[in-house]
């Protein structure tokens, strides 16, 4: 864990933890990602869930990065900061092999700055138009980072899922190219497979798993100070 570099608060947020659960920001915006979220870190009663939508005064912060972490440390910190609180941020999207890894970062905004799920759907498949199936491989990336209320980042992981993407859309689950993105094993898209099994696949999931532990051991060595 780095060191913050106001050890007053830390203890002050140490003094919190030894009277209260955890508490965390998720540092999104977007509904659907915060209810995927919330659904992942539901095992977990003692780490007490809240939201950007829960204070009206969190930042809009522009993700000036070129990676997924960079992006999501970046939103981490800020807001952060900006709040007082810790704030865990993530940063996720689709590369596709035959595109050179695009949309890749600009996945949320690929048709545009007015971008909809449907238009960025219809501008992929455009993109990969006349690619055969196998090399139409893809995979999903989500960089999740936990900062402290002092803007250090404490936690950071990634993970991603593979598969490929269809020439059609199928499932009317999940959200972004979900209905388009294929789990080879399963033969189903996440559009397909519902949001039970997609809690278990998914790139937003696999990246869940290597954080919690994380989480867990750092909560645990504070409360131990």
């Amino acid at each position: 864990m780095a060191e913050s570099e106001n050890p007053t608060a830390i203890r002050a947020i140490i003094m919190d933890l030894k009277m209260s659960d955890f508490q965390m920001v998720l540092g999104t915006g977007n509904a659907k990602k915060k209810a995927e979220l919330q659904r992942l870190l539901a095992p977990y009663p003692q780490i007490q869930l809240t939201s950007l939508a829960d204070y009206p005064a969190a930042l809009e912060v522009e993700e000036t990065g070129t990676t997924f972490a960079e992006n999501a440390e970046l939103k981490a910190s800020v807001q952060a900061r900006h709040l007082n609180r810790w704030v865990l941020a993530e940063d996720s999207g689709i590369s596709v092999d035959a595109l050179d890894g695009a949309p890749g970062i600009y996945s949320a905004r690929f048709s545009g700055e007015k971008a909809t799920d449907t238009s960025n759907n219809e501008m992929l498949l455009e993109k990969l138009t006349g690619v055969p199936s196998k090399k139409r491989t893809a995979f999903y990336t989500c960089h999740m980072a936990l900062s402290d209320p002092q803007g250090t980042i404490q936690i950071r992981c990634e993970d991603q899922c593979h598969g490929r993407i269809l020439t059609k859309g199928r499932g009317n689950g999940g959200f972004g190219y979900d209905p388009l993105f294929e789990i080879p094993e399963y033969h189903a898209t996440f559009g397909e497979l519902g949001p039970s099994v997609k809690s278990v696949l998914s790139h937003r999931a696999r990246a869940n798993r290597r954080f919690v532990p994380l989480l867990l051991t750092l909560i645990d060595s504070m409360k131990d100070q």
